[in-house]
């Protein structure tokens, strides 16, 4: 079984960016997005196979030295390979240093063939359409749509969590994380 962590946003934040997803199936482009049931996140590591009581634990004792940080979300962009639409978070160097943390406190875990998720590779975004299994033309106009509405917004990163990646995603274990 495949494991990720991962970053989430305040709610504010979080339903704004939803809403792209949602206006993305409103349009009949694509629900793919909304029917995997995840929520606006960023992915800060993911694992081919994880204790999960072990996982939990070591995120329980890394959530007590960490606290909310900034989120900033500027631009968008896509992975034209796999057809996936993103907004990119304006990087600070908190968000690269928890990064690098979350993959110390795991490290026994197995990260291989997720090279895009390990420190010095990473690249960081939220997606909003998961496109894949949808034809060209509705890829396209999804990223018209969402390039005539996006709009910068900014909030924090609230918690960190362990999900399932099955579909519909699952999340296992979340955490708060510290107040300002």
């Amino acid at each position: 079984m495949q494991y990720a962590i991962e970053l989430f946003f305040n709610e504010e934040m979080e339903k704004k960016l939803f809403h792209y997803a949602q206006r993305i199936a409103e349009e009949k482009l694509s629900t793919k997005y909304l029917e995997w049931k995840t929520r606006p996140h960023i992915t800060l590591a993911c694992f081919n196979d994880v204790d999960e009581k072990a996982c939990i634990e070591k995120i329980k004792l890394f959530v007590q030295k960490q606290k909310v940080l900034p989120a900033y979300i500027g631009s968008l962009g896509m992975f034209t390979d796999t057809k996936t639409i993103f907004a990119s978070p304006i990087m600070t160097s908190s968000m690269y240093q928890i990064q690098r943390e979350i993959h110390e406190c795991l490290c026994d875990f197995d990260t291989r063939a997720w090279e895009w998720y390990l420190p010095d590779r990473w690249v960081p975004h939220c997606g909003i359409a998961l496109m894949s299994e949808d034809d060209e033309e509705s890829y396209y106009n999804a990223c018209d749509l969402v390039l005539r509405e996006f709009e910068k917004v900014n909030g924090v990163f609230s918690s960190i969590g362990l999900v399932k990646i099955s579909f519909p995603v699952e999340e296992i274990y979340v955490a708060e994380l510290k107040g300002e």
